[in-house]
C-alpha cells in the first residue's frame, strides 16, 4: 500500500511544476526597465557620437549609471510594481511617465547645481529623455503580453492539495473548477480518514493521509493546503491544524459554518473565495532576500576578521586533549531536514555525545578544559558560521537542538506541542530566546516551553532591525552568561 501510495504521490506531483514566484516577476520587470533606460542612453549616445565625435563617453556613462539608480528609487516610489500592474492587463501609464520625469528632472539640477550642463549634448540629453520614455511604455506592453502567456499555461499556480474528501471538499474542488484563477491548481485530495472515502473525486486522485500530504510537501510537492474540514469538528480540525502548521506552505480553512476556534485568524480570497488565513510562509519575498544577503555578508566578513581566533582556538584544543578540533552533530533545521551543525569540540574525544542524549551537568567531566571556556564564552559556536555560509542556518533564527534533546526526560517534540513550529525559519546560531537568558540546560519542561516561546515570537515578528538588535544584544550577553556549561 505505501510503495503504491508513493508511486501515485509522485506521479501526480509530476504533473505540476513549481509555481513561479511573484517576486521573480517583479525582479524582472525592475531589471527590464533599467535596462531600456540604460541601452536607450547609450544608443542615443553613439547615434550622436557619429555627429559630434568629441563627445566624453565616460562623462555620458556616468550620467546614465547615475539615471539608472535615482530611476531604482522613483519607479519603486510611484507604485511602478503593484501586483495590479504586474499580472492585470492595465498599465501604469501616468506612474511610468511621472517617474521617468522625476528622474531625468533630477539629473537636469544635479548638472545645473555641479556647472556641468553645458558638457552634455542637448539633443542627445532630450532624445534619450523622450526614447527611454516611450521605452518604458513599450518594454512594460511585452512584458505584460509575456506574463498572461504565463499565466494561461498556468506557471503561477500553487499546488494546492484539499484535505478532506467529504462532501465539503467535493464541494470546495467543484467551485474551484468553474471559478478557479491563475494562480490555484488543485491537485488532489488528501484526507485524515482514508478507510471512509472514494478513491477518485471530481476526477482529482485521493494522494493519501495527512502523513502522505507533509511527505509531499517535505518534498517540495506542495505550495498551498486548503483544509475542507467540517468546522462543527472542532477536535478533528485542531489535530490536523497541529500536524500541518509545522510545514512551511501556505495552509487555508475553507469557509463553514463555524469560524470560533481560529478566531484571530484573517481571511485572504482564492477566486473570490474568502479563506481563512492560518499560517503564512515565514519570511517570504524581499524579507527572505534581505536576509540571505544579511547572513552571507556579515558571516563571511565575520570569518575573515576571526580566522586568527579559529587558529589560536584550534590549537588550544589540539594542545588539550587528543581528538579532532571539529564536532559536527545532526540537528534539526529549515522544514524539519537534518543538517550537519558544526562547532569547536569541547569534549573528550572518547566521551563524546553525538546525539545529545545526556545534557551536560555543571562541572560537566566529558568537557576539557578549553572546552569550559569555550561554551561559557559561545566561542564554540563560530564554526556555525560555515553553516550560514552553506545556507543551513542563519545569523539569527531558533537554536537547533539535537535529535535526542529532552526536557525532563521528555524530548522536546513531546513536551511541547508547538516546537517543531519552529522548523518553518532556519535556525540561528543566535535567537531571540538566547538574548532573553533562556540558553543552557533544559532541565524542566518550562524552559523549553519558554524558549519556544520566544522563538515563535521572533518568527511571527521578524525584521532586519529585529535581526541587527540581537546580533548586537548577543555580544553584551556573552560573556556575563552563567547559563552556559
Amino acid at each position: 500500500m505505501d510503495a503504491a501510495l508513493s508511486a501515485l504521490i509522485g506521479k501526480q506531483a509530476g504533473r505540476a511544476v513549481r509555481p513561479i514566484s511573484r517576486i521573480t516577476i517583479d525582479i524582472v520587470f525592475r531589471t527590464c526597465d533599467l535596462m531600456i533606460i540604460g541601452l536607450v542612453g547609450l544608443l542615443f549616445f553613439f547615434l550622436r557620437q557619429a555627429e559630434a565625435p568629441d563627445l566624453y563617453y565616460p562623462r555620458y556613462l556616468a550620467a546614465i549609471l547615475v539615471a539608472m539608480v535615482v530611476a531604482t528609487f522613483m519607479l519603486h516610489r510611484f507604485d511602478v510594481y503593484r501586483d495590479e500592474f504586474l499580472f492585470t492587463k492595465r498599465v501604469p501609464f501616468g506612474s511610468l511617465a511621472t517617474a521617468w520625469s522625476v528622474t531625468f528632472s533630477v539629473l537636469l539640477a544635479a548638472a545645473f547645481m555641479f556647472k556641468i550642463s553645458d558638457t552634455y549634448s542637448r539633443a542627445w540629453a532630450f532624445s534619450w529623455f523622450a526614447g527611454a520614455g516611450m521605452g518604458l511604455v513599450l518594454g512594460r506592453l511585452a512584458l505584460r503580453h509575456w506574463v498572461r502567456s504565463l499565466a494561461v499555461a498556468g506557471r503561477f499556480a500553487n499546488r494546492t492539495v484539499i484535505l478532506g474528501a467529504g462532501e465539503q471538499g467535493r464541494r470546495l474542488a467543484g467551485y474551484l473548477r468553474r471559478h478557479g484563477d491563475a494562480y490555484t491548481k488543485v491537485i488532489g485530495f488528501a484526507d485524515d480518514r482514508m478507510s471512509r472515502i472514494e478513491e477518485e473525486s471530481q476526477d482529482l486522485p485521493l494522494l493519501g493521509n495527512v502523513d502522505s500530504l507533509i511527505h509531499m510537501i517535505r518534498q517540495d510537492e506542495v505550495d498551498q493546503v486548503i483544509v475542507a474540514l467540517p468546522w462543527t469538528a472542532d477536535r478533528r480540525l485542531q489535530q490536523v491544524v497541529t500536524k500541518l502548521q509545522r510545514t512551511p506552505v501556505a495552509i487555508r480553512l475553507a469557509p463553514d459554518l463555524v469560524g470560533f476556534s481560529f478566531p484571530d485568524r484573517g481571511f485572504t480570497k482564492v477566486a473570490r473565495l474568502p479563506l481563512m488565513r492560518l499560517f503564512d510562509r515565514p519570511i517570504s519575498g524581499w524579507s527572505h532576500i534581505l536576509k540571505t544577503v544579511e547572513d552571507r555578508v556579515i558571516a563571511g566578513a565575520l570569518l575573515l576578521l576571526l580566522m586568527p581566533l579559529f587558529a589560536l582556538v584550534a590549537l588550544a584544543i589540539k594542545l588539550d586533549s587528543p581528538g579532532p578540533v571539529f564536532f559536527r552533530q545532526k540537528r534539526y533545521g529549515f522544514n524539519h531536514n537534518l543538517f550537519d551543525c558544526w562547532k569547536f569540540r569541547t569534549m573528550h574525544h572518547h566521551l563524546r555525545d553525538a546525539n545529545a542524549e545526556t545534557l551536560t551537568q555543571r562541572n560537566d567531566g566529558r568537557v576539557t578544559r578549553i572546552g569550559r571556556m569555550l561554551r561559557r564564552t559561545s566561542i564554540d559556536e563560530l564554526p556555525q558560521l560555515l553553516n550560514v555560509l552553506k545556507g543551513d542556518m542563519s545569523l539569527v533564527g531558533p537554536r537547533p537542538h539535537a535529535t535526542s534533546a529532552k526536557a525532563d526526560g521528555h524530548l522536546y517534540e513531546d513536551a511541547v506541542d508547538a516546537y517543531a513550529a519552529r522548523h518553518r525559519v532556519k535556525p540561528g546560531i543566535t535567537g531571540w530566546a538566547q538574548v532573553n537568558g533562556w540558553r543552557g540546560a533544559t532541565d524542566t519542561v518550562e524552559k523549553i516551553e519558554r524558549r519556544v516561546e520566544y522563538d515563535l515570537f521572533y518568527i511571527d515578528n521578524w525584521s532586519l532591525a529585529f535581526d541587527l538588535w540581537i546580533l548586537i544584544r548577543t555580544v553584551f550577553v556573552l560573556f556575563g552568561d552563567r547559563e552556559a556549561y
